[in-house]
């Protein structure tokens, strides 16, 4: 039931050393939505301070933190990386058998048999190989190869001159500017389940005339924040098939093209422990796999890996326990796949199309919902004067009166005219429960206040 989440650019140029940097902080000072993210923290404050609200806490569903929203960390990765930051362990029969047979591998690989040590600039050479097994695995046998992979801190990269969905992950479009490329929006369409047309990325290219350049296109499989995966019914069947929601990847569909196509076209493919499979998001591990990329990028990009020396190995091994979890017949294989968010995306679904001045496409893959407010003309109006978007408008209402932080739709670049919020649902079965019966309480107070 767990979705593979892969982030990709197509690459064509290295990135200039020249670029300016100087608005990036501005942008990053936006990031933050002032009025919201501090509002919720002097909320916590004052409720430990013991001022009265109609919630006893604040509820954070604005970001996709799986473990900070109460989902418990996998046993079998926890163990391992404690056996191998204390090897004492390894000598103790508390720990399954794979377990510790699986530590004292990863250790074998560490400089020192010490998770302190420094490691490739790739990342250890025992997790890249792994992970390229895992990719060959995943796409059908297309040959994945470790000299192609990078580990880092978490899935980022560089980029220039893209064409961006919308809605779009925030950091996306940030990190493109920030290094002086130029983000070209392409509208996603919301009432087709956020269906990618061909048509919309020729007008999209259309209007790049005389801007910039495109030299790229940056997709999301799943998407953040809708938590589509892109359907067979899509006009761009050359780039993505899927059949019945299965998780097929954009270099899985590359190599079925064939040549000259699957040797030509640059490809980026990002990954990480962060929500994929595991959900450890502090551990900061990912990947990137590079496909067709010109040797000579190939150089300035281990350059630009060797700046930062190497990844972390606690995220480092939390990737080897992603791409080799445990088998059926291992002592941890059973407790392994307990784990499932499937009730949280029907229930989410169920709620909210049920209720007046909501719609929200399914979730297939990743772990948000990303429902469209259908708002009275009253409260945009109300927005206004108050100097905000609407959706942030009704954000900061849901925070003030229910305690409950999403994040709004705006921040994503959204449609003009419309009007969502990115709802994290990989949380606890009762928390969520909680928060629905928040959202709708609010929300029916808040569409008759304003009709």
């Amino acid at each position: 039931h767990r979705k593979w989440s892969e982030r990709k650019v197509t690459i064509f140029t290295p990135m200039s050393d020249q670029q300016e940097t100087g608005p990036t902080m501005r942008r990053l000072s936006q990031l933050e939505s002032v009025v919201l993210w501090n509002r919720a923290r002097q909320i916590k404050r004052e409720l430990k301070q013991g001022v009265k609200k109609p919630y006893r806490e604040v509820i954070d569903i604005s970001w996709g933190d799986p473990q900070g929203g109460g989902i418990k960390p996998l046993s079998f990765v926890r163990q391992v990386l404690a056996a191998c930051h204390y090897p004492q362990l390894l000598n103790s029969d508390k720990l399954p058998e794979d377990v510790r047979q699986r530590a004292e591998r990863l250790l074998k690989e560490c400089a020192g048999r010490s998770t302190g040590s420094y490691t490739a600039t790739q990342g250890i050479p025992y997790i890249v190989k792994g992970i390229s097994e895992f990719i060959t695995r995943r796409d059908g046998g297309v040959p994945s190869f470790p000299n192609n992979i990078y580990i880092s801190s978490g899935s980022h990269a560089v980029k220039t001159g893209v064409l961006t969905p919308v809605p779009c992950y925030d950091k996306v479009n940030m990190s493109i500017r920030e290094l002086g490329g130029v983000t070209i929006p392409y509208y996603l369409h919301e009432d087709q389940g956020w269906e990618l047309q061909i048509e919309e990325l020729n007008r999209a290219l259309e209007s790049a005339k005389g801007v910039c350049n495109p030299v790229a296109l940056y997709v999301m499989n799943p998407g953040n924040p809708t938590g589509s995966l892109p359907q067979r019914r899509s006009s761009f069947s050359w780039l993505m098939r899927v059949n019945d929601l299965e998780f097929v990847s954009y270099k899985k569909v590359l190599a079925e093209m064939g040549p000259p196509i699957s040797e030509t076209v640059e490809l980026a493919s990002f990954h990480s422990a962060s929500k994929g499979l595991i959900g450890e998001c502090g551990l900061r591990g990912g990947y990137v796999e590079l496909v067709n990329v010109d040797p000579a990028v190939m150089e300035y990009i281990y350059k630009l890996f060797s700046t930062d020396s190497c990844a972390s190995v606690p995220g480092q091994i939390a990737l080897n326990l992603m791409t080799h979890p445990p088998q059926p017949g291992d002592p941890s294989y059973s407790l392994y796949n307990e784990t499932t968010l499937i009730h949280n995306v029907r229930r989410v679904f169920e709620v909210l199309n049920s209720v007046p001045g909501f719609s929200c496409q399914p979730v297939e893959g990743g772990g948000f919902a990303f429902p469209r407010l259908h708002l009275p003309l009253n409260a945009i109006h109300k927005a206004k004067e108050a100097g905000m978007q609407p959706d942030e408008f009704y954000c900061v209402r849901l925070l003030e009166e229910s305690g409950l932080l999403v994040n709004p739709g705006w921040n994503f670049e959204q449609k003009e005219g419309t009007s969502h919020f990115r709802m994290n649902i990989m949380i606890k079965e009762e928390t969520l429960e909680g928060v629905l019966r928040r959202l709708v309480s609010f929300h029916t107070k808040f569409m008759k206040e304003f009709s």
